[in-house]
């Protein structure tokens, strides 16, 4: 309590002598859509907490990914940049509230969002392929929502709802880091017209060219073998950590027609396409033993004829992503209405690296591998009804009731055979695979799905004035583990004129993917020390080798959720205080590694081997405080805002519950535990100045040594971002702004140091430094 005492305290004093830069939606209540079925429910009377941010806060940043956009509004939402990590350096975890990334639920006009076809350990929905230029407003619940969403939201929900306003707009963008790296390009069109009683069409579409961004210096091996070796030219540095380069187009609609007086057709949709480039770990010629070692496979060449200086693998990602839903909705009468859709969502990934070689095949070799692909397709039928009865309450019984039918795909394309082929070479002790990212090979290729139905209830009630009270209830079974009951409670208690009580009691869960339970995985790494390869693989469940080492089917993650807060409002102030207890057990993770028996064949010559299993309970607790306030001040208008995260993660029991060494690395120091952003925005006539600040607490990173000091301790950090907005003409405004103002760097990491990485690669926060923009926008 101390702890969180003395955290109010800073937050109370950052609020009062910070600057910072996104406004937040005004202080005047907006109606929800998202954790309540009712209609007339806003902001200021939810029963569990909803933070609305506008279009405006939205478009207010310089990055183009909307998970970047949500981690600086939103303390309690986390992402990390992770260079140099495969495809999480274009898929990026998201986490919200500490939890893992699918534990978030992600909708988009109150309809399911698909998950990205990469698999970590969690496979969640990708943020980033939703164009931010086509949202009218987001509204994140911070409370557990299974009972009522189903499966994902143990953490909460996002909910990201489309622009359907009429007119024509646009904008063009350029930002750079101070270093003079990392340049981007963005530009944006929107469209959209009204027709009939209540028809619109909006349409959406937005580009952006990123280049890469490198703090790094030269790795200390490469020095030394340029120095022994000095007739060579040896790039400097000869790897890059950083940002990754990336261009994206993205595209999306929404619209909605009125075919009689009971009746609206509607559909809407998101369309994504992007490619990227990232380098892996630079190779040795003297070090990479099993890469550069001569072979009596190959008496009369090597590798060095190839790559004399070492090489550096360069990892491409590639992909495409739709999601397409369409339905009827209506209100045939005051008291009852209908919501029939249908949706299809997918995301395609391909995979490619080029400077490489499979040492394994010699001179036979390519240098450039196609690894093959992944996808994630979800088909949904849902059917929603909401009747409203008159019974003599002091409002109308709320009575929600639906259905839901889904279908879940996950595929695996093979790569090249060169990507994952062992060759002659390998008997001699040449790594095998393409170096750096085996290819999917033949046998990890395949096509799995899930099947699932749910149906629900759920029911709000106001039994006295100022006095509400809801459940929901829902029943879903899975064709791959069997079923599963979910429900939740909540009221709200209004204290005096303003002032509210509020609390709800739910529990939740998270269905295990096909991906999850069919797919395996071959990777790679380079030992930090002997800078040899070594290869490990990931076993699917139903692998003959996973199921004698002890792997079981998948059972879903279980939560409990318990939260309690006070909601205030007077003239321009908005506060609220809220604290939350989440419980999951069963959580998935990776087991332990094994060797490979010498009973079973190791063609891949595996180092070591895991598999997904249920591994271990959490129990994370925390605090929310969120303060707005907007008024006239002289000339013109004051907005101020502050919202603050107090939030701890601890394993209760399974495997590394009393490891405490795996305690800190994964929940108890991986993450601050303390976060918080403030805003404050001043507009007279034509020009706006707003300030924003960022507040992270300190945290703790794994060093990557395997013994003496595991690990590296990192300060808190304040970053602080300015804009000035200026209307030019009725139609066009201008934006100068800069974010990290001070051009700020958290102390250097010792992990991956020996690599040339000057700072983590798992902060909380972007280590590239400050970085400026200027932004042109219209609209007509």
């Amino acid at each position: 309590m101390r702890h969180l005492l003395l955290a109010s305290a800073t937050a109370t004093l950052f609020f009062a002598t910070s600057a910072s830069a996104d406004i937040l939606a005004d202080t005047a209540a907006d109606i929800i859509v998202t954790g309540s079925r009712n209609i007339s429910r806003t902001d200021a009377n939810t029963m569990a907490p909803v933070d609305v941010i506008s279009a405006d806060a939205v478009q207010r940043n310089v990055s183009d990914d909307l998970s970047d956009v949500l981690a600086r509004l939103t303390p309690s939402f986390n992402v990390q940049r992770l260079p140099a990590n495969d495809g999480l350096a274009f898929v990026r975890p998201a986490r919200l509230r500490n939890l893992s990334p699918d534990h978030t639920l992600v909708l988009v006009n109150g309809r399911r969002f698909h998950r990205s076809a990469l698999l970590s350990t969690a496979q969640a929905a990708d943020l980033a392929q939703i164009p931010n230029f086509s949202i009218k407003r987001i509204e994140v619940l911070r409370d557990g929502a299974a009972a009522q969403y189903g499966s994902d939201a143990i953490a909460g929900v996002v909910n990201i709802i489309m622009d359907d306003s009429a007119g024509f707009s646009g904008f063009g963008q350029f930002s750079e880091y101070y270093e003079g790296d990392g340049a981007q390009y963005q530009t944006g069109i929107r469209a959209g017209v009204k027709f009939g009683d209540g028809g619109f069409f909006n349409a959406t579409a937005e580009y952006s060219d990123a280049n890469a961004t490198s703090r790094t210096r030269q790795r200390p091996d490469a020095i030394a073998f340029q120095e022994a070796n000095p007739h060579l030219d040896v790039p400097n540095p000869v790897q890059r950590w950083g940002q990754p380069d990336v261009n994206s187009l993205r595209a999306a609609f929404n619209t909605a027609a009125p075919l009689a007086d009971a009746a609206t057709a509607y559909a809407f949709g998101t369309f994504s396409w992007g490619d990227g480039l990232t380098d892996f770990n630079w190779r040795n010629p003297v070090g990479t033993g099993n890469v550069y070692a001569p072979s009596a496979a190959f008496p009369d060449w090597d590798v060095h004829s190839l790559y004399p200086t070492g090489f550096t693998p360069r990892f491409g990602s590639s992909w495409s992503d739709h999601q397409l839903v369409g339905g009827f909705r209506g209100d045939p009468s005051d008291s009852f209405r209908y919501d029939v859709s249908v949706s299809h969502g997918q995301n395609r990934i391909k995979y490619t690296i080029g400077e490489s070689i499979n040492a394994s095949m010699g001179p036979a070799s390519p240098t450039h591998f196609y690894l093959g692909a992944l996808e994630q397709r979800e088909f949904n039928i849902n059917a929603d009804f909401v009747y409203r009865a008159d019974i003599g309450l002091a409002e109308p019984l709320n009575i929600a009731f639906g259905a839901e039918r889904r279908l879940e795909t996950y595929s695996v394309e093979a790569g090249d055979p060169a990507s994952y082929k062992v060759g002659p070479g390998a008997a001699t002790g040449l790594a095998a695979n393409s170096n750096g990212f085996p290819g999917y090979s033949s046998d990890q290729a395949g096509k799995w799905d899930q099947e699932s139905y749910a149906g629900y209830l759920d029911i709000e009630a106001q039994p006295l004035p100022g006095w509400t009270v809801g459940g929901a209830l829902r029943y879903e079974d899975y064709s791959a583990f069997g079923d599963t009951l979910n429900y939740k409670l909540s009221s709200r208690v209004e204290l005096a004129e303003g002032l509210a009580l509020r609390g709800t009691w739910s529990t939740g869960f998270r269905a295990p993917s096909p991906a999850q339970t069919y797919t395996s995985r071959t990777s790679q790494g380079l030992d930090t020390e002997s800078l040899r390869i070594f290869t490990s693989g990931r076993l699917a469940l139903t692998d003959p080798l996973a199921i004698a080492l002890g792997a079981e089917t998948l059972k879903p993650e279980k939560s409990k959720s318990l939260a309690a807060g006070l909601s205030f409002r007077t003239g321009g102030l908005t506060a609220t205080v809220d604290v939350y207890q989440i419980k999951v057990r069963d959580r998935f993770s990776t087991s332990p590694s094994f060797q490979v028996p010498a009973e079973f064949e190791n063609p891949m010559g595996y180092t070591r081997v895991n598999y997904f299993t249920n591994d271990y309970d959490t129990r994370t607790r925390g605090i929310d405080v969120v303060l707005g306030w907007g008024q006239q001040v002289g000339p013109g208008t004051l907005n101020m805002s502050l919202a603050y995260n107090y939030n701890q993660t601890k394993a209760t029991g399974g495997r590394i519950a009393d490891q405490s060494a795996d305690q800190k690395r994964i929940f108890e120091g991986s993450r601050p535990k303390h976060n918080a952003t403030g805003t404050i925005g001043y507009g007279i006539g034509d020009l706006t100045l707003t300030a924003h600040g960022r507040y992270y607490g300190k945290w703790t990173d794994n060093s990557g040594n395997a013994t003496g000091e595991i690990f590296q301790d990192f300060g808190s950090m304040m970053l602080f971002d300015l804009a000035v907005d200026y209307q030019v003409t009725d139609n066009i405004k201008l934006r100068v702004g800069a974010e990290n103002i001070f051009d700020k760097y958290p102390d250097e990491a010792t992990n991956q140091a020996v690599r040339g990485l000057i700072y983590s690669r798992n902060a909380p926060y972007d280590t590239d430094g400050g970085q400026y923009y200027v932004r042109v926008g219209f609209e007509f």
